[in-house]
């Protein structure tokens, strides 16, 4: 059995999934047996996104502590609904970026940032569904970096309207996961692994484990509720981030934040051209998961 005979595009799986993932899993029985014909060794680093865009793609917060710091910082105070009702914007899902892509700019002044965040794919998911339901919606998992440009977000975010500028192309892991291989690393809305970014800046923010306070399950219902999600869309977690500050940041906005707040003044800069973003989550033996997210910042130069 061949993949393309199980389906040619991640995409036409996720429409199919009941009749693809029997498929899929005795494709991967072969090919762990190694008796899948025409198998290779795969190497990752020349993969591109799960899926290169997708039909949807919102952005959750389910680590409010993120957003609680942040507005921190700006001496603004964080309405307590924030809490209890999910944030979420809707991102441009026209070209995902592979992982091992350039983070491409046109200039530093920007405040180019990474952001280490869980994904998860999904089905089709009704309007109105509860959180409860929307569990076994979660058909993939993933990990990705949804870059920021924290310095036009500011200006972006004064007009009450969202984000676009501050959001360019988000960068995917080479693998998406069924949550059934991920074992006791998944609890059914959450990864319960550490996600470690690391910035080759002298910098080294890494997050080493972490609890959202809103799980994934809820963002999809939050997601759903005045619509029907179309198999394909993407949901993520925004930002992992934890109270605890010894265990290290998910984007460089966070511990310039922490900065500000314990000494009055940011220090860590944003990334430059030149530096490199690696995110990945090992499991108990030390192999990587979903395969790492490993990106240079560029110079953009728009054509004449």
């Amino acid at each position: 059995m061949r993949a393309t005979n199980v389906a040619p595009t991640l995409q036409k799986a996720l429409d199919g999934w009941a009749t693809a993932a029997p498929k899929l899993r005795a494709l991967a029985e072969q090919l762990a047996d190694d008796k899948a014909p025409g198998s290779f060794e795969l190497e990752t680093t020349s993969l591109a996104a799960p899926l290169p865009r997708a039909f949807q793609w919102a952005d959750g917060s389910a680590y409010v502590v993120h957003v609680e710091l942040v507005r921190k910082a700006r001496g603004v105070e964080m309405p307590p609904s924030f809490w209890t009702d999910p944030l979420m914007y809707q991102g441009g899902s026209d070209s995902f970026v592979g992982p091992n892509d350039e983070i491409e700019a046109a200039d530093e002044a920007w405040g180019i940032d990474f952001e280490g965040e869980i994904g998860v794919m999904v089905d089709d998911v009704p309007m109105g569904i509860s959180a409860d339901a929307a569990r076994k919606h979660i058909k993939l998992v993933t990990i990705l970096n949804d870059v920021s440009l924290r310095n036009l977000i500011v200006g972006e975010l004064a007009k009450g309207f969202g984000f676009f500028h501050g959001k360019p192309a988000t960068a995917f892991a080479p693998v998406a996961v069924t949550p059934d291989e991920l074992g006791d690393a998944w609890d059914g809305a959450r990864l319960n692994v550490p996600l470690i970014s690391t910035l080759t800046a002298g910098v080294r923010p890494s997050q080493r484990r972490h609890r959202p306070h809103v799980r994934l399950r809820q963002l999809i219902a939050h997601a759903a509720k005045t619509r029907h999600l179309e198999a394909g869309t993407i949901v993520g977690s925004g930002t992992v981030a934890n109270r605890d500050a010894s265990v290290g940041c998910s984007c460089i906005a966070e511990r310039r934040v922490r900065e500000t707040i314990d000494s009055g003044k940011a220090v860590t800069p944003f990334m430059k051209f030149g530096d490199h973003i690696r995110i990945e989550i090992f499991d108990p033996a030390g192999q990587s998961i979903f395969g790492a997210i490993d990106q240079k910042v560029v110079r953009y130069t728009p054509p004449a």
